[in-house]
């Protein structure tokens, strides 16, 4: 059974979390907040990025599809539960999991995301560009959208370089369709929302819906953040993260 590229770190007996990338990026993503975090950390890697294997993803692929695959890696690491945090489509992918398989999640943290990533259009432009040209034109223009001014982390930038165009484009074909805001109200497991406040690709708007919507959500806003907060702001989003989880 092919599955994600992942990296476990932590101790063997601490609850489990599961960390999810954003789109182009890797577990590299997490180098700045996994070791602080006392837990069970699992990182994993999108299809065709990082080291993940392209063809877990095809055309017309959904964020259900991207869900399933997580669930396939914790079944095989024999986690029933476990903490999820992810970051924009890895926490679209959280998102989806506590509407459809609330079962399997203790708690939740959606950060720098949205239930919604706008309309289709772009994101399918987006896509016919990266199977035309591939992913350098989106990462010459990558930290514009991803960091404050004067913040940069070239291996971040390298990661989308380097993804596989074909996964990539799969992958948008996937934020296309995606849409949870009808299912929000009906989310029942403890979510916290974490939003950069200098955010372009998910504005603080869609973080504040999110939490307006998902009941008993609490909202920590990100003042020097952009679209990666965990690479930009390590140490706001470990401390975010240690309270919501709570105690190992």
């Amino acid at each position: 059974m092919n599955l994600l590229h992942h990296v476990a770190e932590g101790p063997a007996t601490a609850p489990p979390v599961l960390l999810g990338p954003s789109l182009g990026t890797s577990t590299a993503l997490w180098d700045d907040v996994a070791p602080g975090l006392p837990y069970r950390c699992v990182r994993w890697d999108l299809p065709g990025h990082g080291s993940a294997p392209a063809g877990l993803v095809a055309p017309g692929a959904t964020v259900a599809d991207l869900a399933a695959h997580v669930l396939r890696l914790a079944d095989a690491l024999d986690l029933e539960r476990f903490h999820y945090a992810g970051v924009s489509l890895g926490g679209a992918v959280g998102l989806w999991l506590a509407v459809h398989h609330p079962e399997r999640l203790h708690r939740l943290a959606v950060v720098c995301s949205s239930a919604h990533f706008g309309a289709p259009g772009p994101w399918r432009e987006r896509a016919a560009l990266v199977r035309r040209e591939g992913t350098a034109p989106l990462a010459a223009t990558a930290p514009a959208r991803w960091f404050t001014p004067g913040f940069t982390a070239p291996r971040l930038v390298e990661d989308l370089r380097r993804a596989d165009p074909a996964a990539y484009a799969a992958c948008c074909d996937a934020l296309a369709a995606y849409d949870l805001r009808p299912d929000l109200p009906a989310v029942t497991v403890p979510t916290l929302v974490v939003a950069g406040l200098q955010d372009p690709a998910t504005p603080p708007a869609h973080a504040r819906e999110l939490a307006d919507a998902i009941p008993g959500a609490v909202l920590t806003e990100l003042p020097d953040a952009s679209h990666l907060a965990p690479a930009e702001q390590p140490a706001a989003v470990l401390a975010a993260l240690r309270e919501h989880f709570g105690a190992a």
